[in-house]
This record gives structure tokens, C-alpha cells and sequence, in this order.
């Protein structure tokens, strides 16, 4: 049987098992180890890096998992539920689940895995950070509840840590590391996570929702640094001319996504003269249904941009590289200088805040996606050179996995492999994410 995720990246498996329990996913893991079948976990299969795609075994869907309980200050959730319904039921509460991934259809258990983050991270961070506990099932068929506080028992050698605020590629190892830690963003390849407890926060206040339009790039990214201090900003987003194009939005040289709670509507008036925004074009919003047209607005980019490369018959091609806030500025000056010589259409948007561009470029030929997936390269060793990280949000997979060697020194790849190996000594859990087989 054939699964694709949302890139279009594709793979077959023998079987598909669909537990309901974590003693039936024990049951199929021990069995598993023991005959070493590779075990891919499958999310809804939103993921863009191939990491919940088979290359042969079997498919261990996590669907049935579906419970949710809210409490004060916390949810405890499974790992089937989809992101939207744990944050409409936290809504529906009082209470307010921060991580916001652009697909709010993804499953619990894939935003654990990849460590989402999203537009809200710029002050909420990413999925690791509201994390209690996780319910999570091993390679040998144990089970265990892993509490937040506590530690690993056994050793690690630490790697290093890019200085991004948002990093997610490979484990991210460290002295007195957390269990929560390592298997948050491991990307199925440790455990299988079938139920988490996650943190809720109180609902927000006021909140200001606005899209500001600038005639020209340089005039958006004076505005970036001019407004990245300002008070309860959570997310400062940024789009490209070539983007405004694609999804028929107003003519512009660039657009700004803003979001901030407890706003002063004034001050917003004054910093849009200041840098001289398109006033007239810009909107601005605290009523739900403006909140719901600005999401809208966000959403329509990254879907248009999959729904173009399907029809085109490619896989998307995007970047999901991060550099220090400090560099941000000349990693999108050697992005300008790649598009400028690139045939085919691309465009550039994401989260700018935290130094997180996305590039997507959507080949129409097989010159263009030769040319294009070169790019990706040299785009990714640029990023190192500056500091930054090959994966900020969406992982590895199997699709990016080469990258990890450019980040990472053969020593500390081995630091990783060595804690593959020692919980999964059959080496059946997401096998080729990370570490090509």
C-alpha cells in the first residue's frame, strides 16, 4: 500500500496496523523488534520531510488515539487528536494552547514528534516547551510514563546548539538532559508517543491582528528590526512580493504579519508612518472575524504554494532554515541572489521574527528542479556558515536527512546514533529519518 504526506514525497508498506491501546502498540513493537520489521508512525500526514512515509515494513497509525481531557493549566490529549481540536477545546475552556503550526490539521503526536512551532513562537516557542509528560511506548514493547523533570538514566554526549531561536534537527543532546526533551522532536525514531499532557495558559487578552504592506522590501525589513521589541508581539511574520502574486493579494514590495496582545492601536499608526508603510492597503483587526480573515490571509500562501506544485507534478521544495536574529538580513540577501538567477517561480515568506525565512520554489521542468534542489543545498551549508541550523520546525525526515552531516560533525552524529541504538537496537523506528539507511 502507497502513503504520501503533504509534500508529495511517497513510499510503500506491506501493512497497515491501526492500535486503539498502548498495550496493542507494545504488542506490535515487540513483535516488530524481534523479526526487525521497520515500524513508520503515522500521524494525518501533514509533514513535509517524509518522516511518516514507509520505505517497506509497516505503518503503525496512532488515528484511534483520540482522548481529551482538559483540565486547569493542562490537557492530556492523545496522539490522533488534531491540533485544531485541542486548541477549539481550550478555547471553549478559557484557556488558550499556544504552538500554532501552520496546519492546525496535523496530529498531536506528529507536532510532538517534530517539535512544531509556527507564527506564535516568536514568543511562545515551539511544541518541547509546553510539554508536562509524555505516554510513550519503546522499541521493546515497554511502556512509560515520562513526568517533565525527569532525567535520562544513562549517559549522553552532548552536540552543539546552533544560536537560532528555533532549532529542530537531529537530538539535540545535553548534559542533565530530560527524557521529555530527547523524545520531543526525535521524529518517531526513539519511541512512540501515544499520549501527552500538555500545558494550557490562561486565554489571552485583547489581541491586534494586522497585515501591513510596504512598497519595497529593504523598507519591510527596517520595520523587522524597528518593531521586533515591541511589547506582547507574538508573531512577526513576513511576505514576499513573488508571494503577494501568487495568492492575487494587493500590489506591494512586501507585506508584514503582526499579531500582539493588549495593543495600543495608536502606536501602530505611528510605526507604519515611521516606516513608511502603505496605509491605505494595510489592515488591521480584534473582532473574531478579522482574526478569522487573517488567518485565512497566513494560511492561503503555504496551501497555494502545495496546490501549484502538485498540479506541476513535483515534490515542494522548501527551505526550513534558521539563522541568528543578527544574520537574518544576509541570509535572505544570498536567498535574493539565488532567485535572481533561478528560471523558475519562488517565493519567500515565514517567520522572520525569529530569523526562520521559508524559500519555496516550484520547478515546472526537470531543469528547474535539478537547479532547484542544488540550491536547497548550497542554501543549506549558508545557513551553518552563519550560524544557523538545517531544520527549524519540520525536521528532517528522510528527505533532508543528508543535511544533518553538514550541521553536525561525524562525532556528534555518532553521539545521536549511539542513543538510536541503545533504545532501539533493532533499529525499527523510523527507519531513514535522520540517519540515511
Amino acid at each position: 500500500m502507497t502513503f504520501e504526506d503533504a509534500s508529495g514525497y511517497a513510499g510503500e508498506a506491506e501493512r497497515l496496523e491501526k492500535p486503539s491501546t498502548p498495550e496493542e502498540v507494545s504488542a506490535i513493537l515487540a513483535e516488530a523488534s524481534k523479526s526487525g520489521t521497520p515500524v513508520t508512525v503515522l500521524g494525518a500526514g501533514t509533514g513535509v520531510t517524509g518522516g511518516a512515509v514507509p520505505k517497506g515494513g509497516l505503518v503503525l497509525s496512532l488515528e484511534r488515539f483520540r482522548r481529551l481531557d482538559i483540565g486547569q493549566g493542562e490537557a492530556r490529549a492523545g496522539a490522533g487528536l488534531l491540533l485544531h481540536e485541542l486548541q477549539s477545546a481550550a478555547r471553549k475552556a478559557g484557556q488558550f494552547y499556544a504552538p500554532d503550526p501552520t496546519h492546525n490539521a496535523a496530529a498531536l503526536g506528529g507536532t510532538i514528534a517534530n517539535n512544531a512551532s509556527g507564527s506564535r513562537s516568536f514568543r511562545y516557542g515551539p511544541t518541547r516547551r509546553h510539554l508536562k509528560s509524555l505516554l510513550c511506548v519503546f522499541a521493546d514493547g515497554t511502556i512509560r510514563e515520562l513526568p517533565r523533570g525527569e532525567r535520562l538514566d544513562f549517559p549522553v554526549t552532548p552536540v552543539h546548539r546552533p544560536e537560532t531561536t528555533k532549532h529542530q534537527a537531529g537530538y539535540q543532546l545535553a548534559d542533565n538532559m530530560e527524557w521529555v526533551d530527547l523524545i520531543c522532536g526525535s521524529e518517531g525514531t526513539l519511541a512512540v508517543v501515544v499520549e501527552a499532557t500538555f500545558n494550557l495558559l490562561p486565554a489571552p487578552g485583547e489581541r491586534l491582528s494586522g497585515v501591513v504592506f510596504f512598497p519595497a522590501e529593504g523598507q519591510a525589513m527596517d520595520a523587522i528590526d524597528a518593531w521586533r521589541g515591541v511589547p506582547e508581539l507574538c508573531m512577526l511574520e513576513y511576505v514576499d512580493e513573488a508571494s503577494l502574486r501568487l495568492i492575487d493579494g494587493p500590489k506591494a514590495g512586501a507585506a508584514l504579519l503582526i499579531e500582539q496582545e493588549h495593543p495600543d492601536e495608536d502606536a501602530w499608526l505611528s510605526r507604519m508612518e515611521e516606516t513608511g508603510a502603505l496605509e491605505e492597503e494595510s489592515w488591521f483587526g480584534t473582532a473574531e472575524p478579522d482574526r478569522e480573515r487573517f488567518r485565512k490571509f497566513r494560511h492561503a500562501l503555504p496551501e497555494k504554494v502545495n496546490d501549484t506544485v502538485r498540479k506541476r507534478g513535483y515534490m515542494k521544495m522548501g527551505t526550513d532554515y534558521a539563522v541568528p536574529i543578527a544574520r537574518h538580513r544576509d541570509m535572505l540577501a544570498h536567498y535574493r541572489e539565488s532567485l535572481n538567477a533561478y528560471p523558475g517561480d519562488g517565493v519567500v515568506y515565514g517567520h522572520v521574527g525569529d530569523g526562520h525565512l521559508h524559500v519555496n520554489l516550484m520547478p515546472a521542468n526537470d531543469a528547474e528542479k535539478d537547479q532547484a534542489w542544488e540550491m536547497m543545498h548550497t542554501w543549506a551549508a549558508q545557513a551553518v556558515a552563519l550560524g544557523g541550523t538545517v531544520g527549524a520546525e519540520h525536521g528532517l525526515g528522510k528527505r533532508k536527512a543528508h543535511l544533518l552531516k553538514l550541521m553536525y560533525s561525524p562525532e556528534e552524529i555518532e553521539s545521536m546514533m549511539a542513543v538510536k541504538r541503545r533504545l532501539d537496537p533493532a533499529w525499527i523506528l523510523g527507519r531513514g529519518n535522520l540517519f540515511p539507511v
